[in-house]
């Protein structure tokens, strides 16, 4: 942020945001996603969902405070504190949210069946929280550079620059996890018959098909979410897209607070609560060492 400015002596339309953020916006979405947050820790611990906290957790935890640094610049739309911490949080936090839906992938999988993946399931957490973490390490670096930028252009752009990279790349990851779970449900649905036999109460269950609905409505949540923020960054800071903060507001904060609380609604843990998660990653291991008794039930029907 610029030091020629303050508050008293110019007026929020010069600053990079070109207005000082609504203080009830922020404030109504600060505690949205603070309560998420706890809802998220609580649940987490009681159904014993860790990674799926940890990702939940770290998400709505650097919304809220990059709510926070918004509420700064509504009191100074020249506060270096206030521009740094919501450039930097705001940005990447949806990243850890996606994470939370990649997790998912690997138990539904479980749950259909895991002869119809084209890769273990374990290999759909790896493959895809690597490249989740690859995405908030770009955003994150081009967080700092912009907001350590003051009046360097140079540095701003380079941090500019650095964001959109993650923000593709994170939208790139979000595309090909479509991709590779509609296809795995495609092989689902055209061996709707011979799907895991153990599971077929959970799949007929509310909490199952709620579970399937939040998972999608988050991810079209993030998706919208991240391929607007590629758009805002695109056009340079200060830009039209930048500086409208209805469309912020609809297009960020609405999308990001949606995609934490329809899994505070259809948490995972409570769909999968007939069976610890970590004793489904204990089956997962023995599968891979022996047949699988869902094939050899298809087989047998040959």
């Amino acid at each position: 942020m610029s030091d020629r400015c303050t508050k008293d002596t110019c007026p929020a339309s010069v600053s990079i945001y070109g207005y000082a953020p609504s203080l009830a916006a922020n404030a109504v979405f600060l505690a949205l996603f603070l309560v998420s947050c706890f809802i998220h820790l609580f649940q987490g611990i009681k159904y014993k969902t860790w990674s799926f906290l940890i990702a939940m957790c770290l998400g709505t935890l650097c919304e809220a405070v990059g709510e926070g640094g918004r509420i700064m610049l509504h009191n100074d739309p020249f506060s270096d504190a206030g521009f740094k911490l919501q450039i930097v949080l705001l940005t990447f936090a949806p990243a850890f949210m996606a994470a939370g839906i990649y997790l998912t992938l690997k138990h539904l999988v479980i749950t259909f069946g895991q002869d119809f993946s084209r890769i273990k399931p374990a290999w759909y957490t790896y493959i895809f929280i690597t490249c989740d973490i690859f995405s908030i390490v770009l955003q994150g670096a081009g967080g700092g550079l912009a907001s350590a930028a003051d009046d360097d252009r140079n540095l701003l752009n380079a941090g500019n620059n650095l964001m959109i990279a993650g923000l593709a790349f994170q939208v790139f990851t979000l595309v090909i996890f479509a991709v590779l779970a509609s296809e795995y449900f495609f092989r689902v649905w055209k061996n709707r018959h011979h799907l895991n036999p153990e599971t077929i109460e959970l799949r007929h269950s509310l909490k199952f098909k709620g579970l399937l609905a939040a998972i999608v409505i988050s991810y079209f949540a993030i998706l919208i979410r991240c391929v607007y923020r590629v758009a805002e960054m695109a056009g340079g800071w200060g830009n039209s897209i930048m500086q409208d903060e209805a469309l912020f507001i609809a297009l960020d904060s609405v999308m990001c607070i949606i995609a934490v609380l329809v899994f505070n609604a259809f948490h995972p843990g409570r769909c999968f609560e007939y069976r610890s998660w970590a004793s489904k990653r204990a089956e997962e291991k023995v599968d891979e060492e022996s047949p699988s008794p869902i094939m050899s039930q298809v087989n047998t029907t040959k």
